[in-house]
């Protein structure tokens, strides 16, 4: 949604191009609606929470293995920082077998080693 984002051009050619359902874990929408709101307004946050509600995204909630999980990998990762949500995410990427991830955090995403591929294919 930022123009001046260096990331801009890659991830818009790469939502255009996408035809499946975009998986939100619950854990991401904080995030999300932070970064917009900080760089964007409360109007960019806001648009993003009425497209979470209008449902043009599939929420999935953390189950309570991947609570535990995510703090697994927290420990496994601790020096490379890896947080909560990042974690979060690894671990429902886990549980539904979910082999791409949206994300621009290549630091995180690319060093994490899930249980279920030898690594998580990063878009865009």
């Amino acid at each position: 949604m930022d123009l001046r984002d260096t990331w801009h051009e890659r991830v818009l050619a790469w939502w255009e191009e996408q035809h499946a359902e975009i998986v939100l874990p619950v854990t991401t929408i904080p995030e999300i609606a932070y970064l917009l709101s900080k760089r964007l307004g409360a109007r960019a946050e806001a648009h993003f929470v009425r497209n979470v509600a209008d449902e043009e995204f599939v929420v999935e909630p953390l189950e309570p293995a991947d609570w535990d999980r995510a703090a697994s990998l927290m420990e496994t990762y601790s020096d490379l920082g890896l947080g909560f949500v990042d974690a979060s995410v690894v671990a429902v990427a886990e549980r539904l077998e979910v082999r791409e991830v949206a994300t621009t955090d290549r630091r995180h995403f690319s060093v994490v080693r899930p249980r279920h591929v030898e690594r998580l294919r990063l878009f865009p």
